[in-house]
C-alpha cells in the first residue's frame, strides 16, 4: 500500500456514496482526528484532461487549481481541505456541513420555492459566482445538482468546478458542462462567452427554483430559520 492511500485510511473513515457521474465518485466521510464529516472525490487520473500550477508550484488538476483559487475564507463555495494523488487516482477532500442536501433534491422535495427562500438561495447563488468571475474562474455547470445547502444554516455553497476553467475575454470553442444549460449560442454557431453564458445558466436555473411542478398538492415553504 502507498503512503497517500495509507494515509487516507488512517486519517478518514468512508461512508456512502453521496454521488457520482462521469468525472468521478464522491463518499461521505469523516475525519477521525476531530469527527468532522467531509466529502470525499475519487478521480481516475485518466479523465484528468487538464492540470495547473498551485501557487506554491505544485502541478495539480486544473479543478483543484480551480478550487484553491476561490474556496479559501469564501462561503459560498465549498472548501478544499486537501488533496492527495493515488498511482490510479485523485483524492479531493472537502467540506461538507453536517445536515445538507443539494438544490436538486431540495426542489424536488417542495415541488418549487417560495419566492421569499427562492430570493435569498438565488442572491446568494450569484455572490459566490461573483465572487469565481472576481478570481478569474469560470464554473461552466451551474445547476442545482452543484449548489450545496446547509440545512442548519441555509448557506449555499457552489461545488464541483470539475467543468470549470479559467475566465477569459475571447470565445470558447469548447463546451463543458451539461448541454440542456448551454446557451443557444454555442448551439448554433459553437463558440460562447464565459460572463453571457453563466447569466444564460442561472435564468435556468431561478426558473426551476421558482417555478410550479406539475404534480398536484400544496406548495409547502419553509421559514429563513435554516431549511428544515
Amino acid at each position: 500500500m502507498g503512503k497517500a492511500q495509507q494515509a487516507l485510511q488512517e486519517q478518514y473513515r468512508l461512508g456512502s456514496l453521496l454521488g457520482h457521474g462521469g468525472f468521478g465518485s464522491v463518499w461521505a466521510a469523516t475525519r477521525l482526528s476531530d469527527r468532522a464529516p467531509v466529502a470525499i472525490k475519487r478521480v481516475p487520473r485518466n479523465r484528468v484532461r487538464h492540470w495547473g500550477e498551485l501557487p506554491n508550484g505544485t502541478s495539480a488538476p486544473l479543478e483543484i487549481v480551480l478550487l484553491h483559487k476561490v474556496s479559501t475564507g469564501f462561503p459560498g463555495v465549498v472548501q478544499l481541505l486537501e488533496w492527495l494523488e493515488l498511482p490510479k487516482d485523485i483524492i479531493i477532500i472537502m467540506e461538507r456541513p453536517k445536515r445538507s442536501q443539494d438544490l436538486q433534491h431540495f426542489i424536488r422535495a417542495r415541488r418549487f420555492l417560495c419566492e421569499e427562500v427562492a430570493r435569498e438561495l438565488f442572491r446568494q447563488v450569484l455572490e459566490a459566482v461573483r465572487h469565481c468571475t472576481s478570481c478569474g474562474v469560470l464554473h461552466r455547470d451551474l445547476k442545482p445538482g452543484n449548489i450545496l445547502l446547509d440545512l442548519a444554516t441555509g448557506q449555499a455553497k457552489l461545488i464541483d468546478f470539475g467543468c470549470g476553467t479559467y475566465l477569459q475575454d475571447t470565445a470558447y470553442t469548447h463546451f463543458a458542462g451539461t448541454p440542456s444549460y448551454s446557451p443557444p449560442e454555442w448551439n448554433q454557431f459553437g463558440w460562447y462567452y464565459g460572463q453571457p453564458a453563466t447569466v444564460w445558466s442561472l435564468g435556468i436555473l431561478l426558473h426551476q427554483m421558482s417555478a410550479k411542478m406539475s404534480s398536484g398538492g400544496v406548495y409547502p415553504c419553509c421559514m429563513w430559520t435554516g431549511l428544515q
